[in-house]
């Protein structure tokens, strides 16, 4: 017997969610929309979709955390350092202020490590 609660797996189709879901950011004020896949105690999936030109400003980071473009191209940056993210590319993000810009419509998937 486990501690753990029951894990129902989901197969999901990422990347037409993602067209869904820029296509949503288009036509958002923000000019970006999000939808939570996976959450739980161990960790958290989100999917986020900007529309070209759109910043995320510089946050806090989480203790452990990645990045997976799933489509478009993302810099990602730091006070001192920068990446720029193409599709199917993972970063593990620095735990450390960063922000990010789309350079063209895209969408990533951002996983944190709750615990």
């Amino acid at each position: 017997m486990t501690d753990h609660p029951a894990v129902h797996p989901a197969v999901m189709q990422v990347d037409g969610l993602a067209a869904e879901l820029l296509d949503e950011a288009r036509h958002q004020h923000t000019r970006r929309t999000s939808r939570t896949l996976v959450t739980g105690t161990p960790q958290r999936v989100t999917l986020v979709a900007l529309a070209e030109g759109t910043d995320l400003a510089e946050h806090r980071a989480p203790s452990a955390a990645t990045l997976f473009v799933v489509s478009g191209r993302v810099p990602l940056h730091t006070h001192d350092q920068d990446w720029v993210l193409d599709a199917g590319q993972l970063l593990t993000i620095p735990p450390q202020r960063h922000g990010l810009t789309a350079h063209t419509d895209a969408a990533v998937l951002l996983t944190v490590a709750l615990r």
